[in-house]
């Protein structure tokens, strides 16, 4: 395949960047807050992530919000 080249790999990487989402209904309650890692791309995605995931504590589906 000529005239195709690829990027360097780290310029992937730089893409991307480590986010923490924590349950926005955990502290309302009294209880403590989950936490998850996940990653975003930071070209396509430039707003803040929000995502439902489990909240061990409440037991259930909850909101999580990023936070920095």
């Amino acid at each position: 395949m000529r005239g195709f080249a690829l990027a360097p790999y780290n310029s992937f990487k730089a893409m991307q960047e480590t986010v923490t989402l924590e349950c926005t209904e955990a502290r309302k309650e009294g209880k403590p807050p989950s936490r998850y890692l996940t990653k975003r791309n930071k070209k396509t995605v430039t707003e803040r992530i929000e995502k439902k995931k489990y909240n061990p504590f409440l037991k259930r589906h909850t909101l999580h919000k990023e936070i920095k």
